[in-house]
Order: C-alpha cells, then structure tokens, then sequence
C-alpha cells in the first residue's frame, strides 16, 4: 500500500493519546500495585460505568471488528451468528456471574482456578484449567496484534517496525499501571469504534448505491461461490445455532472476561451491566453488514481479513480512514492489556504460587505477575511475526473449543461440589483433546459434519466436546466414589455464593 501521511499522522496522534492515558491510569483510583489484588483486579473498585466500558472494550476485540465482517465477506449469513451469541451470553451472565463474583470476593479469589481449588480441593483440576485458560488466551493476544497488523499494512508504514513499537507501548503501561491502564483506555475506545461504525453504515451504503444495490450484488456473488449464502440455508441451521450457543457459554470462561468481572465493587455492577452489555450487540450488528459492503467494491478485496481495512482505505478521506484505523488498533489494545493480565494471574497464583513458591508475598506475586505479562505478551508478538497469518487464525478458532471444557468446573460448581475432582479433570482433558482432534480433522474449521441416516449437518466441535466431558463427569462420579477415592474438601459455604460482602457504589458515579 502506498503511504498516506494524512491518515498516518491522524493515527498517530490518538496512539499518543491513549499512551499518555496508559500511563496516567496509574495515579487514577490509586492503589498498591505491588499487590497482585491492587494491579491485576484494580482493588475490585469499579463502578457500573468503568465496568460497562472494561468489559465492552475487553469482549468485543479488534480482531472481532475483522473478523465478523470478514466472516460474512466470506460465507454470507452464517456470519451472523456472532450477533445471537452476544445476545443469549448475558442472561447466562446474569444467573452465574454474581454468584462467582461473591464467593471470589469472600475469599479473594483473583482467578477461576483459585476458585476451582477451593471449590474442589484439587490442585491438579485447578492446574488443568489454568492451562487450559492460559492456552486459549495466547492466540487470542495474537490475533488483537494481528488487528492492528491489517490496519498499518493499509496506511503504508512498515508493519514490523509498528507491531514492535505497540508492543513496547502496551508493554509498558500495562506493567506501570495494571487493570486501571486499558480500563481507562476503553473509555476513549469505545467511543471511537461506535463513531466509526454508525458513520460507516450511514455513509458507505450511499456511496456504493443503497443497501439494495449492496444486496443484490450480494445475490448475484452466491450463484459463483457455492460457499456464501445472503440466507441462511436448511444445512447451516444446525451450525449457526450450536455455533452462538458454544459461544456464549465459553465467552465468560476465557480468564480475560472473568478478570474484568471480577474488577467490580459489586454483584449489583455486574446484575447491571448485563442489562446494558448488549448495546454492544446493536453495534455489532451493524459492524456485520460491513462484510456485504466490501463485497459491492469496484475491486472486491482478496482476503475476508482485509475487508473492513480495504473498505475503509476505499470509501473514506484519507483523514477519517486514520481515525478509523486508530480505533481498530486502540480497540486491539485493550483486550490485549486484559487479556495478558488474565493470563499472568493464573500463571502466578495457580502455577508459580500453587509448585514453585507457596509463601510467596503480595509484592512477590506481583511482580511476577507483572514479567509475566510482558513474556504472554512477547510471546504473542512472536506468533504474529514468525507464523503464516493463516496459522494464527486458525489457532485461535481452538481457544473457544479448549476454555469450553472448563466449563463443569467453573459454572457447575457455582452450584454443586458432588463432582468428583478425578471425573472432572478426566473429562476435561478428554473434551480438549476430543475437541482439539476434531477441528485438526477439518483443518481447524470449528463445525464439525455429521450423517445420521440421510441427514447431513455440522455442529460447533465444541459443544459436542463439552457434552462428551459431562457425561464422563456424571458417569465417573459415582464410580471414583465406589472405588473410595476420596473427594477434595471444598472450603465454601453456601452463604459465600450470595452474601458476599460488597463495596457501595459511590452516588454520583462520576468516573464509575
């Protein structure tokens, strides 16, 4: 791409922006960040505002602003199925997440393993689902790289040299300051991409003939590509349900969500966010018709990846497509900042702490929690740099199959302790190498075909995955008991899982 110094120079001044902000974030709200409480939740003191943003900002990631559009660029409506998912996630988040938010803060738990081991009393179990959270959220770090990737490769600046420096930048805020760095951040992310899209579904359709002509060229495409359908057929029924219902059961599983989560003051923060969260679905669906725009381009772009960036660099001025890419790349910068913290948590509290080092003091699990971060988070840049773009997104498609296996851990033990800890360990590693096999098998496509008689359909690998593992957790439980193996002691009441003591909002919420 030719170099547009207009659009670079736009793009670099918000850079600067939420840099400045990064760093300022550690004197906002301040607390000891040489405690893994204090930098890795924030004290758990935000408010409904600062949480809806955090979590706005950490669920809905750059790559998801590539990545669903792209989605219908290439398959049509099947695409779409980001937009139920987002939609049946927060009344599920409604029932469990209060719950788990008030029997961590009963017994300052920062992660969902510290919360399994207690539940359970099984270090192993705990050390298979911080793995496994650990291992889900690496490719997911990359691809928000990946994001801001496709949006410098538009403005003509040397990718590598720019991935390295966003690197350095989030780097070192996120080890300055914490949570409170991207929690900041959000703010102004949120505002931009919401700029962004409601300009780019009012303005592009004009530009390109109205939706009508949007949709007819759409029409005209599936007759060519026998893989993209504008509706949704009989044979994709199956597959774009089990693909929004997976996905909102493993959304609030990835150690990024819980994070933010438990960052709140209260159970009411979290009873209340469910309730707004799902503006942002409005905007995804919206951010989904992009998909059909790009296809209505003169020159349609090559890839699905680069059809927003293309679109954009197309229909807009040179000074709104920086602004534009300014915000996919803030937007990718967020969750990566979560994300990372997440990551680090469960490394330090349930693997450093847990075999290395029990007796470990706060200001030592923080600044191991703080290197971590800074090598997830190399390690992400590394995958971005070294392997094919294809691998990396192939990768991530794992992540959803891997952290839905932690599935009867962690929300079926908001509600019962009669699992035995060997059956749910024996199915979680089952479900995760049955789910693994199953999408290698189709070449890390994330449906998996059947045929029963002469119906043929495809189901999200997993879904089918999670239900193997329940049933192994339901048939192994009474059996590890017959054999008189005993169970772990669980260390929770009841009483923990509603009446966990919470902070007062502070009324007026000035910063939430």
């Amino acid at each position: 791409m030719k170099f547009d110094p207009v659009a670079f120079t736009v793009f670099i001044v918000f850079f600067i922006l939420i840099t400045v902000l990064g760093f300022v974030a550690a004197r906002w709200r301040r607390g000891d960040l040489n405690s893994i409480q204090e930098w890795g939740l924030a004290g758990r003191r935000f408010g409904t505002v600062v949480t809806w943003f955090l979590l706005g900002g950490d669920l809905y990631t750059a790559y998801t602003f590539i990545a669903v559009p792209g989605a219908v660029f290439l398959q049509g409506a099947l695409g779409f199925f980001a937009v139920p998912y987002t939609i049946l996630v927060y009344p599920i988040i409604f029932i469990l997440m209060p719950k788990f938010w008030s029997v961590c803060k009963q017994h300052g738990y920062v992660t969902a393993s510290d919360f399994v081991r207690g539940r359970f009393g099984s270090g192993g179990l705990a050390l298979g689902v911080a793995l496994t959270g650990i291992l889900a959220t690496m490719p997911y770090i990359a691809l928000q790289l990946f994001g801001i990737q496709v949006s410098i490769a538009q403005l003509g600046f040397p990718v590598e040299i720019s991935l390295i420096v966003a690197f350095l930048i989030l780097a070192a805020y996120t080890y300055t300051s914490g949570l409170r760095a991207p929690a900041m951040i959000a703010l102004v992310k949120d505002v931009m991409v919401l700029t962004v899209v409601v300009v780019a579904v009012i303005y592009i359709p004009n530009q390109l003939g109205g939706f009508g002509h949007i949709f007819s060229v759409a029409t005209a495409y599936q007759k060519t590509h026998s893989k993209f359908h504008v509706l949704l057929t009989s044979g994709q029924l199956v597959a774009f349900s089990t693909l929004a219902l997976g996905s909102a059961f493993a959304l609030f599983l990835y150690p990024h969500s819980i994070t933010g989560t438990l960052s709140s003051n209260s159970r009411e923060v979290i009873k209340r966010n469910t309730a707004l969260l799902p503006i942002y679905s409005l905007m995804l669906g919206l951010l989904a018709l992009l998909g059909f725009m790009a296809l209505a381009l003169p020159h349609p772009p090559a890839s699905s990846n680069n059809a927003v960036p293309a679109l954009i660099s197309a229909m807009f001025p040179s000074w709104f497509a920086g602004f534009a890419f300014a915000a996919i790349s803030i937007g990718a910068l967020v969750p990566a900042a979560v994300m990372s913290i997440a990551a680090a948590n469960l490394f330090t509290r349930n693997i450093y702490k847990e075999y290395f080092h029990r007796n470990a003091s706060d200001r030592e699990e923080a600044n191991v929690a703080k290197i971590t971060s800074l090598v997830v988070k190399l390690g992400a840049l590394v995958f971005i740099l070294v392997l094919p773009t294809t691998n990396i997104i192939q990768f991530q498609l794992l992540g959803g199959i891997w952290i839905l296996q932690t599935l009867p851990s962690v929300f079926l033990g908001l509600y019962t302790n009669w699992f035995h800890r060997w059956a749910l360990t024996t199915g979680l590693v089952v479900g995760f190498v049955l789910g693994t096999v199953m999408a290698i098998s189709q070449n890390f496509v994330s449906v998996f075909p059947f045929t029963i008689g002469k119906t043929s359909f495809s189901v999200y690998a997993a879904l089918v995955a999670v239900i193997v593992n329940l049933i192994l957790v339901v048939v192994l439980t009474p059996i590890f008991r017959a054999m008189g193996i005993p169970s772990g002691q669980d260390i929770t009441k009841p009483a923990d899982y509603e009446a966990a003591p919470e902070a007062k909002e502070p009324v007026p919420e000035a910063l939430g």
